[in-house]
């Protein structure tokens, strides 16, 4: 396997960088995150940040309802997991969050897309945007070049209109390799 290039190591560490940053200045806390290997530095830094409000959930599902919970309370969170753990959270944002328009965050890693060829993923890498279109959750593909600007955007969409934004992160953006 061919090692990452010294610039797309550096160009994904800056837009992990980025993202952390982005994500922490907007109180966009406490984040509920389940393992996931695209996501890991990002969720490496949430975890060693005492400004993040960071936890690990078991399973996409139940971090979607603590985030549920957290948006009945007034204070919005961020869910961030795998397209596959996505999957397990159709019914819970179909009958409850897009219903009762509860404002989240959701990060979600798009495996089975970039460089990411397994096909147990393929499924879900295309069924993703489209399942969040279906389900008219705003969602944006991550924009390495502009992400302040994109976190800024989505926050907007989740504090001031008060209903569930997502965004995709590709597995090569945040320096994943097959």
């Amino acid at each position: 396997m061919p090692e990452p290039d010294d610039d797309a190591t550096a160009r994904a560490s800056a837009t992990v960088t980025a993202l952390h940053e982005a994500l922490v200045d907007h109180d966009l806390g406490p984040f509920l995150a389940t393992p996931c290997g695209i996501l890991a530095p990002l969720l490496g830094r949430l975890a060693d940040d005492p400004r993040a409000d960071y936890r690990v959930v078991t399973r996409e599902d139940n971090a979607v309802g603590i985030a549920a919970g957290h948006a009945l309370a007034g204070r919005p969170a961020t869910v961030l997991m795998q397209n596959s753990g996505f999957g397990l959270c159709v019914n819970a944002l179909a009958s409850l969050v897009v219903p009762y328009a509860l404002p989240m965050l959701l990060v979600v890693s798009l495996r089975g897309t970039g460089v990411d060829d397994t096909p147990e993923n393929a499924g879900m890498g295309a069924l993703t945007a489209p399942t969040l279109a279906g389900l008219g959750v705003r969602h944006e593909m991550l924009d390495a070049e502009h992400v302040p600007e994109q976190i800024a955007r989505l926050a907007r969409v989740v504090r001031e209109e008060r209903r569930p934004a997502a965004l995709l992160v590709a597995p090569e953006q945040l320096g994943w390799r097959p």
